[in-house]
């Protein structure tokens, strides 16, 4: 019984969802499709060099929420393709005609646009399928207790069944129920089968697959230059926090050794002075570890020292942790950093109260959503945090997706591939 209640609440929420998602698949991505167009054949005329980009990034934007919600939803996984722009892309109309010729290079601009395409057609009818199964059922059960009397005098078809009579009701009401079972059992799989719809189109092609080999070189460089980087932070900060303080206790001590008999008095303060030194010189060099690999990730795991990061943060949060094993070391650390930092971007940006970390491993995949109520409007871009999670999940080949529209929720979903042990 419990099972059979389970199927029916999983079968309903999947039709809700597809209701939801019906409507923004059918007028989000017709109107997506129809104003590209538009906009591609202006760029002659000179308004489309403004349009293109604009437009452009909204249809990316649309593909990355459904991407994100194929893998919330039913654990499909479309790759990110995009490429990314040069950073010396100039500003006015030279850099206007730089981006638009950009964007028509690249092929993921082409797969969206058959996407779109695709999504209005077959993929909304899919979408349709999956509620209007348990919708459907409905009205027979409603034909059976009366309603067929409104159609005494004519003939009201359900389905393939003439309704004119009570028979006939109770005929429609058991077409009915028997469709019904079939939505139970079909819905999630149509929802599925949306994505994986989805996947067909916007997944890179076979050839593109040198390009991803140049973007993974790319990221590996810049994980080289972040390592170089990070080696003279830590060179700088031993050199001007606790090495110093060590040569000045050093210096103390020689002081109290010539002070210990002719002032005692000033001695002991210079011992207090040094036990402050050393216990300031101690808390500099447990931060730096901990900014290194902090001990509580690498002796209990990715898990509790999300939980510990959590715990240390000034607005309320809830921390939800899946993990059967743990993963490689270099992948956990990546992975903590990548939320050390979409923790810190939410306190300092997002302006919100509450927060909610979701941190789970299925298919091959370490998955980590960090959510929040603030105001959202958080892209990936030039100069953003966002940006610098990007680059460090691209070093083992992962990938970021943001969904922050204005006004909030802001969702920062990361996927890292990798096994657990």
């Amino acid at each position: 019984m419990r099972s059979a209640e389970s199927r029916v609440r999983t079968a309903l929420r999947s039709g809700g969802r597809a209701f939801v998602l019906s409507f923004e698949a059918l007028a989000g991505s017709a109107v997506l499709f129809i104003l590209s167009l538009l906009s591609f054949t202006l760029i002659l005329l000179g308004v489309g060099l403004v349009t293109t980009p604009w437009l452009t990034q909204a249809v990316r934007k649309h593909a990355n929420r459904r991407r994100l919600l194929a893998v919330q939803w039913s654990d499909v996984r479309i790759p990110v393709p995009y490429r990314p722009f040069p950073k010396d892309v100039r500003d006015g109309f030279t850099g206007q005609v730089e981006r638009t010729t950009l964007i028509l290079k690249d092929p993921a601009t082409w797969r969206d646009l058959r996407w779109l395409l695709l999504d209005m057609t077959a993929g909304f009818v899919l979408l349709v399928f999956c509620w209007a199964l348990l919708v459907y059922p409905v009205e027979g059960l409603v034909l059976a207790a009366g309603l067929w009397r409104v159609f005494e005098d004519s003939t009201y078809w359900y389905a393939f069944v003439p309704v004119d009579s009570q028979l006939t009701g109770l005929a429609a009401a058991a077409l009915g129920v028997v469709l019904f079972h079939v939505g139970v059992r079909a819905s999630r799989p149509l929802l599925r089968l949306h994505f994986v719809l989805a996947r067909s189109a916007l997944a890179p092609a076979p050839e593109e697959l040198a390009q991803r080999i140049d973007r993974l070189t790319e990221t590996r460089h810049e994980a080289v230059d972040t390592a170089a980087s990070e080696l003279r932070r830590i060179e700088r900060d031993l050199h001007d926090g606790a090495q110093a303080r060590l040569v000045a206790m050093g210096m103390n001590l020689g002081t109290i050794e010539a002070l210990i008999e002719k002032d005692p008095a000033q001695a002991k303060k210079l011992l207090a002075m040094t036990r402050t030194s050393s216990a300031e010189a101690l808390t500099e060099l447990r931060d730096l570890v901990r900014g290194i690999h902090p001990p509580v990730l690498a002796e209990r795991g990715l898990g509790d020292a999300v939980k510990a990061l959590a715990l240390r943060l000034p607005i309320t949060s809830e921390v939800t942790v899946e993990l059967p094993g743990r993963a490689e070391a270099p992948v956990e650390s990546a992975a903590y950093f990548a939320v050390s930092e979409s923790l810190t971007n939410v306190v300092k940006h997002a302006g919100a109260d509450r927060m909610w970390v979701d941190v789970h491993h299925a298919e091959g995949m370490l998955r980590i959503s960090v959510t929040d109520n603030g105001k959202g409007g958080a892209s990936i871009g030039a100069g953003s945090g966002l940006s610098g999670i990007e680059r460090r999940l691209g070093t083992f080949d992962g990938v970021l997706a943001v969904s922050s529209p204005a006004g909030g929720p802001t969702m920062v979903t990361m996927e890292i591939p990798c096994a657990l042990s």
